[in-house]
């Protein structure tokens, strides 16, 4: 019975198909004892190196193997990261408020960059908090791997764990942000639709974006140190070009310059940010440029106003991006985004834990 158990695998075998039974292993010697390279050997039984890469497919059925870990970590850690501070969980709403208050004091007020924004407030906080989003994931997937070099190097699991884990736990936060941020649009008489639901997959669609570019700079962050330094600089100024804290289409000194409107409407949070500010604001789908059949004489009009309703006819004017377009811009996006990030990360899953 001894011997059967052993041969069936015990204490410290993976899979029972690990175990080899004493005959097996007699024959092998046998055959090593014969000449036969290691090679031939290991072709013969089908062995591979233990640290060996899988394939990239076989790579994404681990990951998804292991989905209940990456959600119970991302949990955990979300949950212990502000154990230590009197407000606690607060301040996942909090930070977000915060920036939105300074923003809508130096962008609002003093720069007047609310000019043709109509429900400035919404619009601002939508923003911030979408954006957010993006920021923080960013940030934390260039650092994670140097942070993590404990873990990898004590536990065998598939490394891209930890770069999903981290976009999860800002999801996690997110959804709690999402709740504040309904209220406050509420609150600034936006009515509740029907269209609120496209929230829910441009939320998503941003999410696999920022997964993927999570394992492609958690691969950048594992070569150089010093990335996960300059990578605050690089989001702060992609920031600014996205138009978080104002509308691009409302610049003026972009109306002759419709190619770089283009450009920036496109990027990849602009897209995430207009679709969601879209979806939940009536009044920016609304004054949505192309949104109404276009009319000389108004789109004019919006040209040449200052103040007052004359703003909203914005609309009439032709759009740089339809609305149509931000769907087919975010989807694409993120499927680039996924792949290019997957691949990028899969390829160096060796070496992580080796610096």
């Amino acid at each position: 019975m001894r011997e059967r158990a052993r041969q069936q695998g015990g204490p410290g075998t993976l899979t029972d198909d690990l175990a080899v039974s004493d005959s097996s292993a007699q024959d092998t010697a046998a055959e090593a004892a014969s000449g036969e390279s290691l090679a031939e050997l290991a072709a013969k039984y089908k062995l591979r190196p233990s640290a060996a890469r899988p394939g990239v497919f076989a790579y994404a059925a681990q990951l998804w193997e292991r989905r209940h870990f990456i959600m119970g970590f991302a949990t955990a850690r979300n949950v212990a990261m502000y154990t230590e501070a009197r407000l606690g969980q607060l301040w996942q709403v909090l930070t977000p408020l915060l920036n939105a208050a300074v923003y809508y004091l130096i962008f609002g007020k003093i720069l007047d960059t609310s000019r043709g924004v109509p429900n400035f407030i919404a619009f601002l906080i939508t923003g911030i908090f979408i954006w957010n989003f993006t920021q923080r994931s960013f940030i934390t997937a260039s650092r994670v791997m140097p942070d993590s070099l404990p873990l990898i190097r004590a536990l065998p699991f598939p490394r891209g764990c930890l770069p999903i884990g981290y976009v999860l736990i800002e999801l996690q936060q997110l959804a709690m942000s999402m709740i504040i941020l309904i209220a406050i649009v509420l609150g600034t008489r936006e009515p509740l639709t029907w269209y609120w639901l496209l929230a829910i997959p441009a939320l998503a669609l941003q999410a696999v974006f920022n997964t993927g570019m999570a394992l492609f700079l958690a691969r950048l962050g594992a070569g150089a140190d010093d990335f996960g330094q300059l990578m605050p600089f690089l989001v702060r100024t992609w920031m600014y070009a996205s138009g978080v804290m104002f509308s691009i289409q409302t610049v003026s000194s972009l109306r002759n310059h419709p190619t770089l409107t283009y450009l920036l409407q496109i990027n990849p949070a602009a897209v995430y940010i207009s679709l969601v500010r879209n979806a939940i604001l009536s009044s920016q789908r609304a004054a949505w440029p192309g949104s109404k059949p276009y009319n000389a004489d108004l789109c004019h009009l919006y040209h040449t106003a200052t103040k007052g309703k004359a703003l909203l006819d914005s609309a009439y004017c032709h759009g740089a991006v339809s609305m149509n377009g931000l769907w087919l811009w975010g989807a694409g996006w993120a499927v680039l985004a996924m792949v290019v990030g997957f691949v990028f990360f899969w390829q160096a899953e060796t070496r992580y834990g080796r610096g």
